[in-house]
């Protein structure tokens, strides 16, 4: 069992803080706007959370990875609050300022992408989802957009297309965006189907693939696949995005996802992480493709908000300092033999799978995806004193996305808790 004790439960999770704050929501915010843990923060530092009750907990959460370098994170904080101190906000397309040029500089020298290179920075995910397709579009001259099944690229309109679960996402919602298509995850053999069947090579703009998808129950790319997917985008002339939204920044124990498969991508989406939460995105990539758009095609008033570019250098800075890619190698292989032994130990983990410190449990009954299984241990779990999240595409699965800067003491707390959850609920 755990040998430190940084989980502290002082009342019933959740407690009736927590309780009268969330009673105060349902009559206030938008029913669709649903909490998924009933606690509710009040202060956070590194991997634990201390709620309105008093109750300190640790995450696995991250902010749904946002929080590679972890919840206030000293650089972070000073960061921000230098930069508040200076200006907040100008939109760097009219008043352009020194940290957004000198932040591009420093993540072109780190993405896995030879050559001339650009960066651009947006503030979400899906936007940066959109704007790679925009670049792609602009590029090629064509409409149509490839995507895979059980891939998660966003919620805006062209980024929910290509996002392939329908609940909660997308149903009632549509219609969606036209020259959206979506095939097979790590199949070529229906990729190069699909050209013969639905849409020509020779009218796809961009294939856009997570390396490894995320809220499916993170399932990595097989290294074949990416190989396969830049020879028919090379053969083809379509423009390889890889979505980096969730797994960049150290998350599976490189700084880019892409570094596991040794193949480049001509564009990647970066966001989450980027900045330790503060709103912040990007899309990088070769410089002809970037390039491309006419004068203000892409932009956006808040692009690149000097705050959360300060942080980006903060969370860099952090990066190479504190050598996080490395760190979450060695959180992934402690995550990873405890969940195999798991898997060993209670019939009821089918599966073990991901990359570095992104992993995740599958829980099936009598071979059945077991989603409700899913859910009480993660209730169980809190109730102990660890939050953790669902995914995948049956609900079925338990994911990992841990602040990369948690102490040896608290990761060992927290899969003894996991691991209490698990003997609770499968007896």
């Amino acid at each position: 069992m755990a040998t430190t004790k940084t989980i502290e439960l002082k009342t019933d999770v959740p407690g009736p803080r927590s309780r009268e704050i969330l009673d105060r929501k349902e009559k206030v915010i938008a029913e669709p706007l649903s909490i998924y843990l009933p606690i509710v923060i009040a202060e956070a530092n590194g991997a634990t959370i201390t709620d309105v009750d008093g109750n300190t907990f640790i995450d696995f959460t991250g902010g749904v990875g946002c929080l590679n370098v972890g919840h206030s994170n000293p650089r972070v904080v000073e960061a921000a609050r230098e930069q508040l101190e200076r200006f907040t906000h100008t939109d760097f397309t009219i008043i352009p300022y020194e940290s957004y040029v000198a932040l591009a500089e420093r993540l072109l020298e780190l993405v896995p992408i030879s050559g001339e290179k650009r960066a651009a920075f947006f503030n979400s995910g899906a936007e940066a989802v959109e704007n790679a397709v925009k670049f792609a579009r602009s590029y090629t001259r064509r409409p149509a957009v490839i995507g895979f099944d059980g891939g998660f690229h966003g919620r805006t309109l062209l980024a929910l297309s290509l996002t392939s679960k329908t609940h909660p996402y997308k149903a009632g919602l549509g219609p969606f965006a036209p020259e959206v298509y979506r095939v097979p995850f790590n199949d070529l053999d229906e990729l190069e189907r699909a050209f013969k069947t639905r849409v020509a090579a020779e009218e796809v703009a961009a294939i856009v693939f997570e390396p490894v998808q995320g809220e499916s129950g993170f399932i990595p790319a097989e290294p074949d696949f990416v190989r396969g997917l830049r020879r028919i985008c090379d053969e083809n002339a379509i423009v390889l995005v890889a979505d980096e939204v969730q797994t960049g920044f150290c998350r599976t124990g490189r700084v880019f996802a892409m570094e596991h498969f040794d193949v480049e991508p001509d564009l990647m989406t970066i966001a989450k992480s980027i900045a330790a939460g503060i709103p912040l995105s990007g899309v990088v990539g070769r410089a002809e493709i970037m390039d491309a758009p006419g004068d203000s095609a892409v932009g956006g008033t808040y692009v690149g908000n000097p705050v959360a570019i300060a942080a980006a250098h903060a969370v860099l800075d952090t990066v190479a300092e504190d050598r996080l890619a490395e760190r979450a190698e060695q959180v992934g292989e402690t995550i990873r033999a405890r969940m195999e032994a798991w898997r060993d130990r209670f019939d009821a983990v089918s599966d073990v799978r991901g990359l570095g410190a992104m992993l995740a449990i599958e829980l099936r009954e009598n071979g059945r995806p077991a989603a409700e299984l899913a859910t009480r241990v993660a209730d169980s779990a809190a109730k102990k004193g660890l939050l953790i999240l669902k995914a995948g595409m049956e609900g079925n699965c338990i994911r990992v996305l841990v602040p990369l800067v948690i102490a040896d003491g608290e990761l060992d707390e927290a899969l003894g808790a996991w691991e209490e959850a698990l003997e609770e609920v499968t007896g």
